[in-house]
C-alpha cells in the first residue's frame, strides 16, 4: 500500500504541476479557483509522497560511499542557491531561464547520490524527471525568452556572495531539521 500512495502523490504532483501546460483552455476557465484547486492538490501530493516514502520498506539497491554526503551537501548549497533571488541580483546565474528548476534537479541528483535505496530511487528520480519534462514543457509553450533582457538587471558579485552565504547558513538549518527527523546529513 505504501508504494501505491508514494505512486499517487507522484502522479498528482506531476499532473498539477502540468495541468497548465497540458490544458490550458481549462486551466484559463477555472481562474483563481484553479490556483487554489492546485495549491490543495501539490499539498495533497507532498502529504502522499511522504507518507508513503516513510512506510516503504527499506530495499538496499546501493550502498553510496561516504564521500558523497559531501557532496550531496555542496550539491545542497548550490541548489538552496539558486532558489534565492540570485538569478535576479546575482551575476553567476543571470541569464539563466529556470533557475528554481534547475535548483530542484540539483536537489533531486544530490539526494539520489547519498540514497540507495529503492524508495529513494523512485522517489527522487521521479522528481528529477519532472523537473526535466517541466523546463521542457515550458520551452516548447514560451519559446520567446529574451535572455538579454532578463539578464539586464542591476546585479553584483556581491550579491552572489551573500546568497551563497545564506543558501549555507539555510542548508545547515536544512540539516538539522533532517537530524530532527532521524537522518544525519553531514559527515561524521
Amino acid at each position: 500500500m505504501s508504494w501505491v500512495i508514494l505512486g499517487a502523490g507522484l502522479v498528482i504532483w506531476w499532473l498539477a504541476h502540468l495541468f497548465k501546460r497540458i490544458a490550458p483552455q481549462l486551466r484559463a476557465a477555472v481562474g483563481n479557483t484553479g490556483k487554489s484547486a492546485i495549491a490543495i492538490a501539490l499539498l495533497l501530493a507532498v502529504v502522499l509522497m511522504v507518507l508513503g516514502y516513510r512506510e516503504t520498506p527499506v530495499i538496499v539497491v546501493w550502498s553510496p560511499p561516504a564521500f558523497l554526503i559531501t557532496v550531496n551537501n555542496v550539491l545542497m548549497m548550490i541548489a538552496v542557491y539558486f532558489y534565492t533571488p540570485a538569478a535576479k541580483y546575482g551575476v553567476v546565474i543571470s541569464g539563466v531561464r529556470h533557475p528554481m528548476l534547475l535548483g530542484f534537479k540539483t536537489w533531486a541528483l544530490a539526494h539520489l547520490l547519498v540514497n540507495g535505496d529503492l524508495a529513494s530511487i523512485v522517489l527522487f528520480s521521479a522528481l528529477l524527471f519532472w523537473a526535466v519534462a517541466e523546463m521542457v514543457v515550458i520551452n516548447r509553450a514560451e519559446p520567446d525568452w529574451d535572455k538579454a533582457s532578463a539578464a539586464s538587471r542591476r546585479r553584483s558579485l556581491g550579491n552572489d556572495a551573500l546568497f551563497m552565504v545564506a543558501s549555507g547558513v539555510i542548508v545547515a538549518a536544512l540539516g538539522y531539521v533532517h537530524y530532527w527527523l532521524g537522518v544525519w546529513p553531514f559527515p561524521s
